[in-house]
């Protein structure tokens, strides 16, 4: 057991840092903004008419997905549009074609063909294989009525009517196989009962019209949708059978991981100032919430905060799930510290996490090895959601613009280190955020939706000197391992990730698993969600690998 009294990485961790960081000191200005060059230009309409209605100020989210298989991955972005009329064709979403090649980052504007348009106001993406047939699926969560989209292998994607078709106000969605029969299943966190018939005028502190809390409106319970599987599934709403039904939240992130070590897909909600839900799963597709015992409701001081992003992954090497999770301004943002059995500890102010995210408020986050030292970053999309003075003072019609934020992991735990890494260049009302390695070169690149703004590709130029990456796959043909583990052993160094798409706040990430290496021979141990193991060895650094369940015929 590690001394949980300290944020001090384990010596194991340490040693592959020292390891990598031999192979060569990589250029301390991480990011560099390519979103004009790569062809992206993605401009978010939230609807704004002066109205200050509360859907406009959220923002929408993005999704990073190789919808075509050849290799790379695309770009889609959710698209609002005017609250008080939808557009009689709808609104198309923005999905780009990644034709990168030789270095240089490139996108084509695919919308047209690929048809994915919202009748309502769309909000998140969540991206799953939902018939396993090799094509990634999208989802998309709205202010009105969400929409299951299929994948038709040929660019275009087909609505599949009344699937999943939560009417409620829903945020952030995630696809996991919650019952262990081989299909995705979808949780969708819903958010509060706000329409535009009840909406109320707020005011903020110097009695101005501002944005209302969402304290304001009564929040509302998430649901579960079980896939019943076939060529185009059905999904059953299963949100009372498994227990999901009876808890109330303002949910806005949503990750699934087996936070307790029992192998099973336990789901956890960051909600937006109401405590936040840990569910644990008991092995059969039934969920308690034990969120407040297990010390991942609310904050050391007994207080839940407005959670809106949210991420789960091994920061510290010692094989367990941790939780961090972005908050509103005058909150810091939070570090739950697993200690291996599903109990956790805040740990943020020890980390270096607490003091330095107090002005800012934060939604899309991701852990994410994006330095190259081997070990777990922390980036933090922010934007506020009360009108900044300043930026009134200034003319700005939209002033909730703030800097995001890079947090660099170090020996003594997180520091802020976003002047050094590009991360703050330029400030935007800044929500969904997905992480991906678009060029596929082993650096994670960063691609933030901005709320009534351009959309901001950053390339990470810290790309390791030697690494190697894996696409597990359910199948030869199928789908990404949803809820697969992939363990890197390096001399006397182990390393654990997570095949995943979830987190953040309203996206979606590359599934895929990167690991920066030294100089030593590598050993990739996979273990897919049925069980099955099987060890990886000599595989060629520098490039991606398919990882299947069993050799191909």
């Amino acid at each position: 057991m590690h001394d949980r009294r300290s944020i001090r990485l384990p010596t194991s961790v340490l040693a592959l840092a020292v390891l990598v960081c031999a192979c060569g000191a990589p250029d301390p200005t991480l990011f560099e903004d390519q979103t004009v060059d790569s062809g992206v230009d993605f401009v978010h309409d939230n609807g704004m008419r002066d109205q200050l209605w509360f859907a406009e100020m959220m923002g929408g989210g993005v999704a990073a997905l190789d919808f075509d298989r050849d290799g790379d991955q695309d770009l889609l972005f959710t698209q609002g549009q005017a609250l008080d009329g939808a557009a009689d064709q709808g609104v198309l979403h923005a999905l780009y074609r990644n034709d990168s090649a030789d270095g240089r980052l490139r996108f084509v504007d695919v919308s047209a063909l690929a048809g994915l348009r919202s009748f309502g106001y769309a909000m998140g993406v969540a991206v799953g294989d939902v018939n396993d047939d090799g094509w990634p699926d999208i989802y998309i969560t709205e202010f009105g009525n969400n929409a299951l989209w299929l994948n038709r292998g040929d660019g275009r994607f087909e609505l599949l009517a009344d699937a999943a078709g939560d009417p409620r106000w829903s945020v952030s969605a995630a696809f996991a196989d919650v019952d262990g029969d081989g299909a995705l299943d979808l949780y969708v966190g819903n958010y509060v009962d706000y329409r535009l018939a009840n909406h109320k005028p707020c005011r903020s502190t110097t009695s101005a019209r501002d944005y209302c809390s969402p304290s304001v409106y009564a929040p509302q319970s998430d649901s579960l949708w079980r896939n019943e599987g076939g060529a185009a599934p059905a999904f059953t709403d299963i949100s009372r059978d498994a227990g999901v039904a009876g808890e109330l939240g303002g949910a806005l992130g949503v990750i699934v991981a087996d936070f307790d070590g029992d192998t099973d897909p336990d789901i956890y909600v960051a909600n937006d100032g109401t405590p936040n839900l840990l569910w644990r799963n008991d092995g059969q597709g039934r969920f308690d919430n034990v969120a407040q015992i297990a010390g991942a409701a609310v904050n050391m001081s007994g207080a839940p905060e407005a959670s809106m992003g949210v991420d789960a992954d091994d920061f510290d090497g010692d094989g367990d799930i941790d939780l961090f999770m972005t908050h509103l301004a005058r909150e810091s943002n939070t570090l739950y510290v697993n200690d291996g059995r599903g109990f956790f500890d805040d740990r943020s102010a020890s980390a270096g996490l607490a003091g330095s995210s107090l002005p800012s408020t934060g939604f899309g986050t991701r852990w994410a090895d994006f330095d190259g030292d081997g070990d777990l970053d922390l980036f933090a999309a922010n934007g506020a959601v009360t009108r900044v003075q300043a930026l009134i003072d200034a003319g700005d019609p939209y002033p909730l613009a703030q800097p995001n934020q890079f947090f660099r992991l170090t020996d003594d735990g997180y520091r802020d280190d976003s002047a050094a890494a590009g991360a703050r260049d330029g400030a935007a009302v800044s929500r969904g955020l997905a992480v991906a390695d678009l060029d596929n070169d082993g650096a994670m690149d960063v691609v933030i939706a901005n709320n009534r703004g351009r959309a901001q590709i950053l390339r990470n130029r810290a790309a390791p000197a030697r690494w190697v990456g894996v696409s597990v796959l359910t199948r030869d043909g199928g789908r990404a391992a949803i809820g697969a583990t992939v363990r890197l052993v390096a001399g006397n160094t182990v390393r654990v990730r997570r095949v995943r798409r979830d987190g953040s706040y309203a996206s979606s990430g590359d599934p895929r698993v990167v690991f920066a290496l030294g100089g030593e021979p590598i050993e990739l141990e996979v273990r897919w969600p049925d069980g099955t193991r099987r060890t990886f060895r000599d595989l060629s650094p520098n490039r991606y690998h398919t990882l299947l369940p069993s050799p191909p015929p």
